[in-house]
Order: structure tokens, then C-alpha cells, then sequence
């Protein structure tokens, strides 16, 4: 039931906001009819790298390639405010946190040199003003969401590890969950745009990324499931800008996919709680940061 932001690294620095795969959470499409208050811990920790014979636009500058490992906390805080006309409403707000180590080769005359740099602050808020669920049947539900990401962290336009992007992007989304409760079974999907503005500071101009996530559990009588999530990232046209020109306008996608394990219980008998864990490598990527490691942990509760 908790927002899942999804995010990591930029598009300028090879990856955006979005991870594949990180996104769709189960029972993502429903909004519950009764009011509530949900909180959601998410613990995200990518370790990846593009080879050194692509060009990677970061820190002002392009790099020979690029390593990559980040570290992100989140916590979210979502209302659901009740329901009018069939549709029910919430809001949300998450507080991220990044430790971030990157590694890039530059060139320096006909030699090239490789410069690390880490940051570690608080990251770029995330907001969902709105999120409209609707209860297409008992067993099929759907949400509307709008959110946008802020550029609230630190920024330096030289530095290779930010915590932050330095811009605004924008997330229409629409989400969608299925029960099968007959053979314990549940799917969830999750379909995103991203719209980003300019980078005043690089000059840099990231181009919309589409984003699905689709999930499948099998989950048993005991609390415990299992299953499969796949996700894509998929870049809407070309970057633009001085250094976006340069490197043909840097159009990255990836596709990862990976298992998860999921428990739900209650506390007292009466507040759902659930946790979750998941390992969702690249299994093909294109100027994004193809990682081996992609896990995510996420523990929510509802009250």
C-alpha cells in the first residue's frame, strides 16, 4: 500500500531517477477506503558501471565509462484521506538520504586519469500531492498518481557524486493490482513518464524516461511469498545540451529482472505489516549504469 518513488543516480550521470525494478510494490494499484495512515521504510543499494568505451556526461564533464555504487534510505509518510464518488484518496511525502561512490576516467592531454568522488547528505524530497484509487472489482483495483521529485539536496556542478540532481521532475503514473485468490496469487504493475527540466548549472537537458514494473507473488498461509519482478526503463527521445550533442544525445534503456520475497502479518491483530527484499540485476542496459547488484528492502506498516 506504500508509494514506491524508485530512484537513484541521473540520467546525466547515466541511470536517472528511476531503477528498474524498484518501483512496483505489492498492492501498489489500491487506495484503501477507510482512512489511514501508512508508513513505509525502503533500504536501496545499487552497485554498477558502464564500460570505458562509451562517453558518460557527469560532473560537467564526460567521462570514459563510469563505476557506480549508491546507497539510498527512504522514508515515507502516506495519508489516505477517504473516498468520494467510488474513488479514494491519498497523499504522501518521502524523505530520501544517499551515500553515493563514483569512479570516472578522464582524459587528460593524450593520457587519461581516474577520479573518485563520495557524497553522502540528504537527497531530493519526493511528493505525492494526489493519488485517486479506484475498486474495479473485489479482486481488480487501480491508481491514479501525480508526483514530482524537488531539487532540495546540495548540488556542485564539478562534482561527480551529488545529492542531488538540480532540476524538477514530474511522474504521472497509473498503477494496477490483480488478486487471484483462489490459487494465492496476486500481480501488480506499475507504468510512469518522467519529465525533467533543465539543468541550469550544466547546461544539461535529460529527455522523458518511460518506466514499467510488473510483479507476480504466489503467497502462502503462513504470511510468506515469493516471486518475480521484471522492470524497464526506456528513454523518450534524445538529451540535449553541449555535452548531450557531443555523445549523439545519450539515449539510455535497461531491463532488469530479478526474484523477491515478501511477509504480512499484523501487529495486535489489527495494524497490517509488511517487509519485503529483492535482487533485480541488469540483464541488458544501453548508457545506463548496469548494475550486478540491485537490491531493495522495504518494510511497511499501516495504522
Amino acid at each position: 500500500m506504500a508509494l514506491g518513488p524508485g530512484l537513484a543516480g541521473a540520467t546525466e550521470g547515466a541511470l536517472g531517477r528511476p531503477v528498474a525494478g524498484m518501483s512496483v510494490v505489492p498492492g501498489l494499484g489500491i487506495v484503501p477506503p477507510e482512512p489511514m495512515t501508512i508508513v513505509s521504510l525502503q533500504q536501496i543499494y545499487i552497485d554498477g558501471s558502464i564500460s570505458a568505451n562509451r562517453g558518460v556526461p557527469i560532473g560537467g564533464r564526460t567521462s570514459l565509462g563510469v563505476d557506480g555504487k549508491v546507497a539510498f534510505t527512504l522514508a515515507t509518510i502516506e495519508h489516505v484521506w477517504g473516498g468520494v464518488g467510488g474513488w479514494d484518496f491519498a497523499s504522501a511525502i518521502t524523505l530520501p538520504y544517499v551515500w553515493e561512490e563514483v569512479t570516472g576516467t578522464f582524459s587528460v592531454g593524450r593520457a587519461s586519469s581516474s577520479t573518485s568522488d563520495r557524497a553522502s547528505n540528504l537527497f531530493d524530497m519526493y511528493f505525492t500531492p494526489i493519488v485517486a484509487g479506484y475498486h474495479l472489482s473485489k479482486t481488480d483495483h487501480i491508481a491514479l498518481s501525480f508526483n514530482f521529485w524537488a531539487p532540495t539536496g546540495q548540488y556542485n556542478a564539478n562534482a561527480l557524486a551529488n545529492p542531488s540532481l538540480n532540476n524538477w521532475t514530474f511522474v504521472p503514473q497509473v498503477a494496477y493490482t490483480k488478486f487471484v485468490p483462489q490459487y494465492g496469487l496476486e500481480f501488480d504493475a506499475v507504468l510512469g513518464l518522467q519529465f525533467y527540466t533543465r539543468n541550469h548549472a550544466t547546461d544539461y537537458q535529460n529527455a522523458p524516461l518511460l518506466t514499467l514494473d510488473v510483479m507476480g507473488l504466489k503467497k502462502f498461509a503462513n504470511g510468506f511469498g515469493v516471486g518475480l519482478v521484471m522492470g524497464t526503463v526506456q528513454q523518450l527521445g534524445s538529451d540535449s545540451g553541449p555535452i548531450a550533442d557531443r555523445l549523439g544525445g545519450f539515449v539510455g534503456r535497461d531491463f532488469a529482472m530479478g526474484p523477491i520475497v515478501t511477509y504480512d502479518t499484523k501487529i495486535n491483530g489489527k495494524h497490517p505489516l509488511s517487509a519485503s527484499l529483492r535482487w533485480v540485476p541488469s540483464i541488458a542496459s544501453t548508457n545506463r549504469l548496469k548494475s550486478t547488484t540491485s537490491v531493495q528492502a522495504t518494510t511497511t506498516l499501516a495504522f
